[in-house]
Protein backbone atom coordinates (compact mmCIF):
# COMPACT_ATOMS: atom_id res chain seq x y z
CA UNK A 1 0.00 0.00 0.00
CA UNK A 2 1.21 3.34 -0.82
CA UNK A 3 0.05 7.23 -0.29
CA UNK A 4 -0.91 8.62 -3.91
CA UNK A 5 -2.06 11.87 -2.08
CA UNK A 6 -1.97 14.25 0.82
CA UNK A 7 -5.44 16.31 0.35
CA UNK A 8 -6.28 19.66 2.31
CA UNK A 9 -9.58 20.64 3.39
CA UNK A 10 -10.14 23.72 4.88
CA UNK A 11 -13.78 24.00 6.55
CA UNK A 12 -15.28 26.93 8.87
CA UNK A 13 -12.85 27.46 11.11
CA UNK A 14 -10.91 24.11 10.69
CA UNK A 15 -8.29 22.49 8.19
CA UNK A 16 -8.62 18.86 7.55
CA UNK A 17 -6.32 16.80 5.97
CA UNK A 18 -7.16 13.56 4.33
CA UNK A 19 -4.11 11.01 2.91
CA UNK A 20 -5.17 8.80 0.25
CA UNK A 21 -3.74 5.52 -0.73
CA UNK A 22 -3.63 3.19 -3.73
CA UNK A 23 -5.78 0.30 -1.52
CA UNK A 24 -8.57 3.14 -1.61
CA UNK A 25 -8.37 3.70 2.18
CA UNK A 26 -8.46 7.19 3.41
CA UNK A 27 -7.25 8.77 6.67
CA UNK A 28 -8.64 11.70 8.20
CA UNK A 29 -6.55 14.25 10.60
CA UNK A 30 -6.69 17.82 11.63
CA UNK A 31 -4.67 20.62 12.77
CA UNK A 32 -4.84 22.46 15.52
CA UNK A 33 -2.98 25.91 14.86
CA UNK A 34 -6.15 27.36 14.52
CA UNK A 35 -4.41 31.19 14.20
CA UNK A 36 -2.59 30.51 11.27
CA UNK A 37 -4.22 27.73 9.08
CA UNK A 38 -3.38 28.95 6.19
CA UNK A 39 0.39 28.69 7.51
CA UNK A 40 0.00 24.97 8.92
CA UNK A 41 -1.90 24.36 4.91
CA UNK A 42 1.23 25.20 2.91
CA UNK A 43 3.29 22.87 5.73
CA UNK A 44 0.76 20.24 4.94
CA UNK A 45 1.15 20.71 1.61
CA UNK A 46 5.19 20.73 1.79
CA UNK A 47 5.15 17.29 3.70
CA UNK A 48 3.03 15.92 0.99
CA UNK A 49 6.04 16.06 -1.34
CA UNK A 50 7.88 13.15 1.00
CA UNK A 51 4.84 11.39 1.64
CA UNK A 52 3.38 10.55 -1.56
CA UNK A 53 4.89 7.07 -2.79
CA UNK A 54 5.26 6.06 1.11
CA UNK A 55 4.27 3.10 2.98
CA UNK A 56 1.51 4.93 5.24
CA UNK A 57 2.03 2.50 7.79
CA UNK A 58 5.25 3.73 8.96
CA UNK A 59 3.68 6.02 11.18
CA UNK A 60 6.61 6.36 13.88
CA UNK A 61 9.91 6.96 10.97
CA UNK A 62 7.71 9.26 8.37
CA UNK A 63 6.85 11.31 12.17
CA UNK A 64 10.36 11.48 12.71
CA UNK A 65 11.60 12.24 9.40
CA UNK A 66 9.51 15.27 8.97
CA UNK A 67 9.86 16.74 12.04
CA UNK A 68 14.24 16.05 11.78
CA UNK A 69 13.75 17.41 8.00
CA UNK A 70 14.30 21.15 8.59
CA UNK A 71 15.39 23.67 11.67
CA UNK A 72 12.21 25.14 12.37
CA UNK A 73 9.31 24.23 14.63
CA UNK A 74 6.41 25.91 15.81
CA UNK A 75 2.86 25.70 16.18
CA UNK A 76 1.86 26.16 12.05
CA UNK A 77 4.20 23.43 11.00
CA UNK A 78 3.54 21.16 14.14
CA UNK A 79 -0.14 21.66 12.96
CA UNK A 80 0.84 20.12 9.79
CA UNK A 81 2.35 17.36 10.92
CA UNK A 82 -0.18 16.57 13.71
CA UNK A 83 -2.78 16.39 11.24
CA UNK A 84 -0.63 14.09 9.10
CA UNK A 85 0.12 12.03 12.30
CA UNK A 86 -3.59 11.72 13.01
CA UNK A 87 -4.70 10.99 9.82
CA UNK A 88 -1.76 7.83 9.46
CA UNK A 89 -3.28 6.68 12.52
CA UNK A 90 -6.99 6.71 11.35
CA UNK A 91 -5.17 5.12 8.02
CA UNK A 92 -3.79 2.16 9.75
CA UNK A 93 -6.57 1.16 12.45
CA UNK A 94 -8.76 1.33 9.32
CA UNK A 95 -6.54 -0.66 7.12
CA UNK A 96 -6.19 -3.17 10.14
CA UNK A 97 -10.14 -3.18 10.86
CA UNK A 98 -9.60 -2.01 14.57
CA UNK A 99 -9.58 1.23 16.45
CA UNK A 100 -6.33 3.44 17.09
CA UNK A 101 -6.95 2.33 20.62
CA UNK A 102 -6.07 -1.04 19.88
CA UNK A 103 -2.92 -0.31 18.18
CA UNK A 104 -1.65 1.58 20.89
CA UNK A 105 -2.45 -0.70 23.54
CA UNK A 106 -5.39 -1.46 24.17
CA UNK A 107 -8.86 0.29 26.23
CA UNK A 108 -8.35 1.09 29.57
CA UNK A 109 -11.43 2.60 29.76
CA UNK A 110 -14.98 2.84 27.85
CA UNK A 111 -15.83 6.21 28.17
CA UNK A 112 -13.89 9.48 28.45
CA UNK A 113 -15.01 11.84 31.33
CA UNK A 114 -15.04 15.44 30.12
CA UNK A 115 -16.14 19.48 31.47
CA UNK A 116 -18.10 21.33 29.09
CA UNK A 117 -16.93 24.86 27.83
CA UNK A 118 -18.91 27.70 29.46
CA UNK A 119 -19.21 31.20 28.83
CA UNK A 120 -21.30 34.48 29.38
CA UNK A 121 -20.20 38.02 29.85
CA UNK A 122 -21.11 38.47 33.82
CA UNK A 123 -21.17 35.95 36.56
CA UNK A 124 -24.83 35.53 36.98
CA UNK A 125 -24.41 34.22 32.84
CA UNK A 126 -22.20 31.77 33.49
CA UNK A 127 -23.87 30.41 36.73
CA UNK A 128 -27.11 30.12 34.48
CA UNK A 129 -24.82 28.62 32.00
CA UNK A 130 -22.81 26.34 34.46
CA UNK A 131 -26.73 24.71 35.83
CA UNK A 132 -27.61 24.13 32.26
CA UNK A 133 -24.64 21.91 32.13
CA UNK A 134 -25.01 20.40 35.30
CA UNK A 135 -29.19 19.41 34.01
CA UNK A 136 -27.32 17.83 31.22
CA UNK A 137 -25.48 15.72 33.09
CA UNK A 138 -22.06 17.25 33.03
CA UNK A 139 -19.96 16.51 36.09
CA UNK A 140 -17.48 19.04 35.47
CA UNK A 141 -17.53 22.62 33.76
CA UNK A 142 -14.24 24.50 32.05
CA UNK A 143 -12.92 27.09 30.35
CA UNK A 144 -14.50 28.80 33.36
CA UNK A 145 -12.89 32.19 33.71
CA UNK A 146 -13.46 34.20 36.91
CA UNK A 147 -12.29 37.46 35.15
CA UNK A 148 -15.53 37.78 33.39
CA UNK A 149 -15.48 41.26 31.82
CA UNK A 150 -15.72 41.47 28.30
CA UNK A 151 -14.75 40.27 24.66
CA UNK A 152 -11.50 41.25 22.40
CA UNK A 153 -12.91 44.24 21.12
CA UNK A 154 -13.67 45.76 24.86
CA UNK A 155 -10.82 47.96 26.16
CA UNK A 156 -9.76 46.49 29.61
CA UNK A 157 -9.08 48.21 32.78
CA UNK A 158 -9.04 47.02 36.91
CA UNK A 159 -7.39 48.01 40.04
CA UNK A 160 -5.56 44.87 41.18
CA UNK A 161 -7.64 45.29 44.29
CA UNK A 162 -10.58 44.91 42.03
CA UNK A 163 -9.30 42.55 39.74
CA UNK A 164 -8.27 39.91 42.79
CA UNK A 165 -11.99 41.14 44.98
CA UNK A 166 -13.67 40.10 41.72
CA UNK A 167 -12.05 37.34 40.83
CA UNK A 168 -12.21 35.63 44.38
CA UNK A 169 -16.03 36.84 44.75
CA UNK A 170 -16.76 35.00 41.16
CA UNK A 171 -15.53 31.61 42.10
CA UNK A 172 -16.82 31.50 45.79
CA UNK A 173 -20.21 32.41 43.91
CA UNK A 174 -19.77 29.38 41.26
CA UNK A 175 -18.72 27.05 43.94
CA UNK A 176 -21.59 28.50 46.98
CA UNK A 177 -24.27 28.20 44.02
CA UNK A 178 -23.62 25.05 42.30
CA UNK A 179 -22.35 22.82 44.91
CA UNK A 180 -19.60 20.54 45.54
CA UNK A 181 -21.08 18.02 42.28
CA UNK A 182 -19.83 19.93 39.92
CA UNK A 183 -16.01 20.03 39.18
CA UNK A 184 -14.88 23.55 38.56
CA UNK A 185 -11.90 23.96 36.01
CA UNK A 186 -10.58 27.65 36.35
CA UNK A 187 -9.57 29.23 33.02
CA UNK A 188 -7.13 32.44 33.35
CA UNK A 189 -6.49 32.89 29.84
CA UNK A 190 -2.92 33.40 30.66
CA UNK A 191 -3.89 36.94 32.04
CA UNK A 192 -1.87 37.07 35.17
CA UNK A 193 1.79 38.42 36.46
CA UNK A 194 3.62 35.38 38.03
CA UNK A 195 2.59 37.44 41.49
CA UNK A 196 -0.87 37.81 40.57
CA UNK A 197 -1.18 34.40 40.14
CA UNK A 198 0.12 32.92 43.33
CA UNK A 199 -1.53 35.80 45.02
CA UNK A 200 -5.10 34.74 43.55
CA UNK A 201 -4.19 31.19 43.63
CA UNK A 202 -3.91 30.55 47.57
CA UNK A 203 -6.98 32.66 47.31
CA UNK A 204 -9.10 30.09 45.39
CA UNK A 205 -8.01 26.82 47.70
CA UNK A 206 -10.73 27.34 49.54
CA UNK A 207 -13.39 26.41 46.95
CA UNK A 208 -11.40 23.26 45.70
CA UNK A 209 -10.72 23.85 41.62
CA UNK A 210 -9.91 20.98 40.17
CA UNK A 211 -7.43 23.21 37.92
CA UNK A 212 -6.06 26.61 37.44
CA UNK A 213 -5.38 26.57 34.35
CA UNK A 214 -2.50 28.77 32.31
CA UNK A 215 -2.53 31.46 35.01
CA UNK A 216 0.56 32.75 33.14
CA UNK A 217 1.74 32.53 29.85
CA UNK A 218 3.31 29.14 29.30
CA UNK A 219 6.52 31.09 27.69
CA UNK A 220 8.94 30.45 30.68
CA UNK A 221 8.39 27.27 32.15
CA UNK A 222 10.43 28.22 35.29
CA UNK A 223 8.06 30.59 36.09
CA UNK A 224 4.97 28.74 35.69
CA UNK A 225 7.20 26.35 38.33
CA UNK A 226 7.15 29.00 40.82
CA UNK A 227 3.51 29.50 40.44
CA UNK A 228 2.76 25.75 41.12
CA UNK A 229 5.14 26.03 43.53
CA UNK A 230 3.30 28.64 45.68
CA UNK A 231 -0.31 27.75 45.70
CA UNK A 232 -2.11 24.35 47.08
CA UNK A 233 -4.31 23.84 43.87
CA UNK A 234 -3.15 21.68 40.40
CA UNK A 235 -1.97 23.84 37.89
CA UNK A 236 -2.98 22.56 34.33
CA UNK A 237 -1.07 23.98 30.86
CA UNK A 238 0.48 22.70 27.85
CA UNK A 239 -2.09 23.63 24.91
CA UNK A 240 0.62 25.79 23.54
CA UNK A 241 3.06 23.08 23.75
CA UNK A 242 4.60 21.53 21.11
CA UNK A 243 7.00 18.83 21.61
CA UNK A 244 7.58 16.49 23.96
CA UNK A 245 10.69 17.97 24.89
CA UNK A 246 9.00 21.11 26.01
CA UNK A 247 6.69 18.92 28.38
CA UNK A 248 9.20 16.81 29.59
CA UNK A 249 10.54 20.10 31.19
CA UNK A 250 7.48 21.15 32.51
CA UNK A 251 6.91 18.19 34.20
CA UNK A 252 11.18 18.06 35.59
CA UNK A 253 10.23 21.30 37.25
CA UNK A 254 7.10 20.08 39.14
CA UNK A 255 5.23 22.69 37.29
CA UNK A 256 2.03 21.05 35.94
CA UNK A 257 -0.31 18.84 37.96
CA UNK A 258 -2.68 17.97 34.24
CA UNK A 259 -0.56 18.34 31.02
CA UNK A 260 -2.90 19.89 28.32
CA UNK A 261 -1.92 18.18 25.10
CA UNK A 262 -3.48 19.68 22.34
CA UNK A 263 -3.30 16.53 19.68
CA UNK A 264 -3.68 18.68 16.70
CA UNK A 265 -0.04 21.07 17.91
CA UNK A 266 1.92 18.70 20.12
CA UNK A 267 2.56 16.05 17.35
CA UNK A 268 -0.88 13.96 16.80
CA UNK A 269 -1.26 10.85 18.67
CA UNK A 270 2.06 9.70 18.31
CA UNK A 271 3.00 12.86 20.35
CA UNK A 272 0.45 13.12 22.85
CA UNK A 273 0.83 8.99 24.00
CA UNK A 274 4.52 9.91 24.56
CA UNK A 275 3.59 13.19 26.19
CA UNK A 276 1.17 11.01 28.31
CA UNK A 277 3.92 8.28 29.08
CA UNK A 278 5.97 11.20 30.59
CA UNK A 279 3.33 12.41 32.72
CA UNK A 280 2.51 9.22 33.94
CA UNK A 281 5.66 8.58 35.09
CA UNK A 282 5.45 11.81 37.29
CA UNK A 283 1.83 10.90 38.45
CA UNK A 284 0.40 13.83 36.51
CA UNK A 285 -3.06 13.62 34.87
CA UNK A 286 -3.73 13.56 30.72
CA UNK A 287 -6.12 16.66 30.53
CA UNK A 288 -6.81 17.23 26.50
CA UNK A 289 -7.32 20.83 25.08
CA UNK A 290 -10.16 20.16 22.52
CA UNK A 291 -11.17 23.18 21.43
CA UNK A 292 -11.41 22.22 17.08
CA UNK A 293 -13.81 19.91 15.33
CA UNK A 294 -15.46 17.02 15.97
CA UNK A 295 -12.22 15.31 14.78
CA UNK A 296 -9.45 16.46 17.20
CA UNK A 297 -12.27 15.14 19.46
CA UNK A 298 -12.61 11.92 18.09
CA UNK A 299 -8.70 11.63 17.85
CA UNK A 300 -8.66 12.81 21.87
CA UNK A 301 -10.70 10.19 22.66
CA UNK A 302 -8.43 7.83 21.27
CA UNK A 303 -5.59 8.18 23.55
CA UNK A 304 -8.26 8.98 26.40
CA UNK A 305 -8.86 4.97 25.98
CA UNK A 306 -5.42 3.55 26.28
CA UNK A 307 -3.80 5.60 28.59
CA UNK A 308 -3.88 4.69 32.11
CA UNK A 309 -3.44 8.23 33.42
CA UNK A 310 -5.97 10.43 31.69
CA UNK A 311 -7.81 12.51 33.92
CA UNK A 312 -10.83 14.51 31.76
CA UNK A 313 -10.80 16.24 28.60
CA UNK A 314 -12.74 19.53 27.15
CA UNK A 315 -15.90 19.87 25.32
CA UNK A 316 -17.37 22.06 23.79
CA UNK A 317 -21.42 20.72 24.07
CA UNK A 318 -21.78 21.76 20.31
CA UNK A 319 -20.43 18.69 18.50
CA UNK A 320 -24.87 18.23 17.93
CA UNK A 321 -25.38 21.51 16.37
CA UNK A 322 -24.24 23.11 12.91
CA UNK A 323 -22.15 23.76 11.55
CA UNK A 324 -20.02 20.62 13.51
CA UNK A 325 -22.68 18.41 12.97
CA UNK A 326 -22.62 19.12 9.64
CA UNK A 327 -19.18 19.06 9.16
CA UNK A 328 -18.69 14.77 9.63
CA UNK A 329 -20.56 11.91 9.57
CA UNK A 330 -20.67 10.86 13.21
CA UNK A 331 -19.69 12.63 16.28
CA UNK A 332 -18.69 10.62 19.06
CA UNK A 333 -21.50 10.22 21.51
CA UNK A 334 -22.31 11.96 24.71
CA UNK A 335 -23.91 9.33 27.62
CA UNK A 336 -25.66 12.04 29.58
CA UNK A 337 -23.62 11.52 32.20
CA UNK A 338 -20.76 13.49 31.97
CA UNK A 339 -18.53 10.86 29.46
CA UNK A 340 -17.83 10.38 25.91
CA UNK A 341 -18.51 6.58 24.59
CA UNK A 342 -15.25 4.97 23.39
CA UNK A 343 -15.94 3.90 20.02
CA UNK A 344 -15.60 0.44 18.44
CA UNK A 345 -15.36 1.90 14.64
CA UNK A 346 -12.15 1.30 12.59
CA UNK A 347 -9.57 4.16 13.24
CA UNK A 348 -10.60 7.19 15.03
CA UNK A 349 -14.06 6.77 14.15
CA UNK A 350 -14.98 9.77 12.40
CA UNK A 351 -15.48 10.58 8.71
CA UNK A 352 -15.39 14.08 6.70
CA UNK A 353 -18.97 14.99 5.31
CA UNK A 354 -18.20 15.11 1.13
CA UNK A 355 -19.98 18.06 1.14
CA UNK A 356 -18.98 19.92 4.54
CA UNK A 357 -16.30 22.33 2.27
CA UNK A 358 -19.40 23.43 0.26
CA UNK A 359 -21.85 23.76 2.92
CA UNK A 360 -19.31 25.42 5.10
CA UNK A 361 -17.19 27.60 3.31
CA UNK A 362 -13.57 28.32 4.92
CA UNK A 363 -13.64 31.54 7.24
CA UNK A 364 -10.17 32.74 7.92
CA UNK A 365 -9.21 34.38 11.62
CA UNK A 366 -8.76 37.68 11.34
CA UNK A 367 -5.74 39.15 13.91
CA UNK A 368 -7.85 40.77 16.72
CA UNK A 369 -6.42 41.51 20.30
CA UNK A 370 -7.39 43.10 23.46
CA UNK A 371 -5.99 46.41 24.63
CA UNK A 372 -5.64 48.30 27.69
CA UNK A 373 -7.04 51.36 28.71
CA UNK A 374 -3.02 53.17 28.11
CA UNK A 375 -3.38 51.29 24.35
CA UNK A 376 -0.58 48.24 25.70
CA UNK A 377 -1.44 44.71 24.51
CA UNK A 378 -3.79 42.76 27.06
CA UNK A 379 -3.60 38.47 26.94
CA UNK A 380 -7.15 37.27 26.18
Amino acid sequence: MQITRVETVPVDRFLFVRVHTDAGLVGLGESGAWGLLEASEAAVQKFARYLVGQDPLRIEHHWNYLYRAFFFRGAAIMGALSAIDIALWDLKGKHLGVPVYELLGGKTRDRARVYLDIGGRTVDDVIANCRGAKERGFTAVGHLSPLVDGGRGDVYFKTHGAKMHDAVDAVRRYREELGPELDLCIELHRRLTPAEAIELGRALEPYHPMFYEDPIRPDNLDAMALVAGRIGIPIATGERLHTIHEFEMLLRRDAVGFVRTSLGLCGGISGAKKIAALAEAHHVGVAPHVNSSPVITAASVQLAACIPNFAIQEYSGSEDRPPKSEIVTQPVRYDGAGFLIVPDAPGIGIELAEDAALRHPYRPREIENRLHVDGSTVDF
